[in-house]
Order: structure tokens, then sequence, then C-alpha cells
């Protein structure tokens, strides 16, 4: 009863030690906050903050002092800030890392997107012709050239590339797709929900993991519009499998009077084999191989914006371009502006002004000799390590890489010193191996090392 008695006498003298709500919006120590986030976000981040203060003072949690109260305030205030999209220095050896962004844009591609969104242009403006003008002739010539394809056209997204093609070709109609092609990848993007969506009717064959062109034949009828092969993207199936191959496929497709159409995912547009990789198909490959339709990413292995291209046979692409879907699906000017800046550099074979294909085609003794740098400047080691594609782009099959590593053990352990690094208003996100951090120095854009150096001695001074 005394320690009740003593509480409830406790709590209103520590109720009024929490400072008014205009003494606190005047103290110097909020007008960086106010010019930030502006007096009312200011404002409702501290009422929520104080309400939360109040209730832990008469809950007796723990008794707060100014400085407490203020730093409390401060932290919320920062949360707040740290919600927007923000920098963040990627040394995981994700090179397309879906989380952060995917694809770094090239600086002809920002410098486009910078002149594109800041003056008018001529995106649906035909400037010989003084008429109306089409947003995708700014780029069908370029994406043509480079898949060697008939016709070209872009969406917001490989989703919508897929649902468009769905929707104007295969309404109500059947589509065949193996049963090892049926997948998920991230943001629940699933084929058959796709292939619901759009009208057009499932039908399976095959088994996960092996599937004849036999099984193809058999199951086209005359309400059959189209063999769909889908990338796996985010997963491998090995040992006892088996597939058709895409020229088979087309072969028998064209055959029966049917579409034959791929969605290779990532958007590979030169030889795997450039980039260290095997078993991936160009999409030039795929057009060659004599499917009708190809659609892929630009924000993957193309090294683009987020954007969905379709390619093919001109005939199909035109009946695309006037379904209604289109206009819903179509892409805003400063992404288009930066596909165009990003395919011209493919044609010009400026492959390394791309970034993520200027990560992928790294050299061992680069990032060696840049993982020793940073080593001998942090204290740690140097050591080889597994880099990984990302993106759903080559999916088990990491690649070597290079980087450094840290012991945590004077840290307080790599779980505290990696949430220490997030925290900071620039987060580094770096791997972990035991009990140490792991910086893999292939995905480290100009200006990252000097930072990350700095940062790691300040957390763990030598």
């Amino acid at each position: 009863m005394l320690d009740s008695a003593k509480q409830n006498r406790k709590a209103p003298s520590q109720m009024r030690s929490i400072p008014a709500m205009d003494a606190l919006l005047s103290e110097e120590w909020t007008e960086p906050w106010l010019k930030q986030l502006g007096r009312g976000t200011v404002k409702r981040v501290f009422d929520a903050a104080l309400a939360e203060l109040r209730r832990r003072i008469a809950a007796d949690e723990a008794p707060l002092a100014p400085d407490a109260i203020r730093s409390a305030l401060a932290d919320a205030l920062a949360r707040r800030a740290g919600r927007g999209l923000r920098r963040i220095i990627n040394a995981t050896g994700v090179v397309i890392h879906t989380n952060l962004g995917r694809s770094c844009l090239a600086d002809e591609a920002v410098e486009a997107v910078r002149m594109t969104a800041s003056r008018y242009g001529n995106l649906e403006y035909d400037v010989e012709e003084g008429t109306r003008g089409s947003r995708n002739s700014h780029v069908e010539d370029d994406v043509r050239e480079l898949t060697g394809a008939e016709a070209a056209l872009v969406v917001n997204n490989n989703a919508g590339a897929v649902l468009l093609c769905l929707s104007a070709l295969a309404h109500s109609t059947e589509v065949v797709v193996s049963r090892g092609e049926l997948v998920e990848i991230g943001g629940a993007f699933r084929v058959p929900d796709i292939m619901a969506f759009s009208g057009a009717l499932l039908v399976e064959v095959g088994t996960t993991n092996r599937t004849h062109l036999s099984d193809y034949e058999a199951a086209i009828t005359d309400r059959t519009s189209m063999l769909l092969k889908v990338h796996p993207s985010n997963f491998r199936i090995i040992g006892f499998t088996s597939a058709p191959k895409r020229e088979d496929m087309a072969a028998l497709a064209h055959s029966r009077g049917l579409v034959m159409m791929e969605d290779a995912g990532s958007g590979l547009l030169v030889d795997g084999a450039d980039l260290g990789l095997s078993g991936e198909a160009s999409v030039g490959a795929c057009i060659a191989s004599g499917c009708d339709l190809v659609t892929f990413s630009g924000d993957k292995m193309l090294g683009g914006p987020q954007i969905g291209v379709i390619v093919g046979k001109k005939c199909l692409v035109d009946q695309l371009r006037n379904h209604p879907a289109a206009r819903a699906l179509r892409v805003d000017k400063m992404t288009l502006a930066a596909f165009a800046a990003t395919a011209r550099l493919y044609r010009l074979g400026e492959l390394d002004r791309v970034p993520t294909l200027a990560m992928l085609r790294r050299s061992g003794e680069s990032m060696e000799e840049q993982a020793r740098r940073i080593a001998s400047a942090i204290g740690g080691v140097a050591v080889q390590v597994e880099d990984a594609v990302g993106g759903g782009s080559h999916p088990e099959h990491p690649i070597p890489g290079w980087g450094a590593v840290l012991p945590c053990g004077g840290a307080g352990g790599a779980g505290r010193l990696l949430a220490a690094l997030r925290s900071r208003s620039t987060p580094i996100l770096c791997g972990a191996r035991g009990d140490a951090a792991v910086i893999h120095v292939r995905t480290l854009l100009p200006g990252d090392e000097e930072e990350v150096i700095a940062a790691f001695q300040r957390l763990v001074p030598n």
C-alpha cells in the first residue's frame, strides 16, 4: 500500500516534468526538424511521443529526466524523417537487390531523367509533322536493333507486359504452360493468378521437373491460342529434369497456328558469357529461336529503370498497342527517358557505363585490390566471398567476389555492428560470416569506399 501511495504521488510530479508543446516547438534543437519536416508534422510526432511518455509515467515504467524526454522526442523525429526514400550503401554483394531498388541507373540515364522532368519535350509530339506522336517511338528502334525483333512496346513493368499479352491475345482461350514454370516471384506475382486475371484459361502440362514436347502437343485443342514459356526467375530445378527446346516449341506452335510466347524475366540483352553467366538466354536468342513474343524487365540484368518490354512479330505487337489496357500500363516520361538513355549505351557498346553490367563484369583483380585496401584501413582481412546477381536472375548460381572481413567480438558482435551501420543517416548494409562483418566490394559505387571505411573506423576503432 505504501509503495502504491508513493507511486501515485510521484506520477503527477513526473507529468509536470514534460514540457509544454509550445515550449518544445520554440526550442533551438527543434529548428532543423521544423525546416526538414514542417511544423505540422513535428507537432504530430510530439503528440504521439508525449502520449507514450505519459503512459509510461502512469505505469511507473521508468522515471524520465528532461534530457531523456528530449532525447526520446528527437529519436521519434529521426524515425519519422527516415521513412522516406533515401540513399543506402550496398555492401551485400547482391547486384540487383530488389529491396534496395534493383539496378542503379547510368549517369547518362540520370541526366536524361533530369532534363525530361525539368523541361517540356516531344513525349507525344512529332516535331517534323507538327502532329501528335507516340511515346513508344523514342525507344522502339533501339530495342528492335538490340533484340532483332520486328517490333517493340514498353509498359510499366514485366508483370504488366505479361498481363497485356494474355489479355489482348488469349482472353477466353487456352494457354499451355509447363507445371515446372508456374512460378511465384516477389510481391506475390503468380503466373496462374495473372492468367486468371487476364481471362486466359490455364492448361498445365508435364510435371514439376520434366515436361516434354509431346506434353504440349497432347494438350492442344481447338480452344488453344498460345504456348507460354516462363523464366523460373528465383529458383532452379536440378537433377532429373527435362524441358523442350524453344525452337521445337515454336515449330509446334506455328504448325498449329498458335502464338509462341516467352516471359524471359530478367531482360538479358547481351550474351551471358560476357557477364560471366552461363545458362541464361538473351532476349535476342529467344527471338532467333522462333518466339513470336518475348517479355522482359528493364531494371534487372538490363540495368535500366523499372519497365516492361514486349518484343516480337509486328502483327502481334500492333494488336497490343491498340488494346485498352495498353494506356493503363503505359510508362511516364522520366522512366522512358531513362530507358532510352540506357538502351543507347547498349547500342554504342558502352556496357561498363551501365552500373549493373559494370558490377557483374568486375575483374577479380580489381575486387581483390579494393577489398585489401578496405581491410587494411579497418583492421580486417581480405577474403574471397560469394556474391549474387539477385533480382530473380541467375538463381542459385553464386558468383565469385572479394570482401573485407572484420571480426566483431570487441564491438558487441556482428549483429550489433550491423544494426549500428543500418542506423546511420546513410545506412550501410553488409553481410556477416559467423561473428564477423563482411563488406562485399562488388556492389560498392564510387564514393562508397571512403564512407564505409570512415563508418567502420568510428564504430570499431583500432
